[in-house]
């Protein structure tokens, strides 16, 4: 099932081909002024490289967040358009889940740094299921909800203040391993039906309700 998958959902963000058999090639993405005008450059760019075709693609995937909210919209956009117009199908899933990916414990706790003084957080499980669900909270405040939990904690770039295990910024050769998974196991990949996680309010939400 030959995968495309995108996240876009941080400054760094990343873009893969992967398979049953494993990951083709991953490239790392770097937009500080965003990913609208270089995303599909960067899909044809790694296609030619793989000397695949558009039409070659099985499967369609995209980080949902949480994350940058222009970076979620544009990730999900466009690979909900590429699937649409090629009938194919895709799927989002969790940043947070495909960081708990590079884990090894039971239970793993993983960390986006959200600014302002607060994280995206949860810890899953070996199968991925929520053990304590994703949030957006003070690091403090995140620590003291695991408590004495055999965790571990998993971050790319961003020191939680505990022991942890540190992962890459690109995320979309797990993305799409995960994404292979669940399509092969029958989740539902219609591309309508897939949703942003933001965790977060939008700040425009925040200063309306202020």
């Amino acid at each position: 099932m030959l995968t495309l998958a995108v996240d876009t959902a941080a400054e760094i963000g990343s873009i893969a081909l992967a398979d049953r058999n494993g990951i083709r090639e991953e490239i790392r993405l770097c937009a500080p002024g965003g990913f609208a005008q270089t995303l599909f450059g960067e899909i044809e760019a790694l296609l030619a490289c793989c000397q695949v075709r558009l039409a070659d693609i099985e499967l369609y995937a995209a980080a949902s967040g949480p994350g940058s909210f222009t970076g979620v919209r544009i990730g999900l956009a466009a690979i909900k358009g590429l699937a649409e117009v090629a009938g194919k199908p895709a799927i989002g899933i969790s940043n947070l889940e495909a960081l708990e990916q590079f884990g090894s414990a039971d239970l793993r706790a993983p960390i986006i740094d959200a600014r302002r003084g607060e994280v995206f957080a949860a810890v899953l499980d070996r199968e991925g299921h929520e053990v304590v669900p994703a949030s957006v909270l003070k690091v403090q405040a995140f620590l003291e909800l695991v408590g004495t939990r055999p965790v571990e904690f998993i971050s790319a770039g961003f020191d939680p203040g505990r022991p942890f295990t540190a992962a890459p910024p690109e995320l979309a050769a797990a993305i799409a391993r995960l994404a292979i998974d669940r399509c092969l196991a029958g989740d539902l990949c219609d591309p309508a039906s897939i949703e942003a996680n933001y965790v977060r309010r939008s700040d425009a939400e925040l200063f309306l309700k202020e």
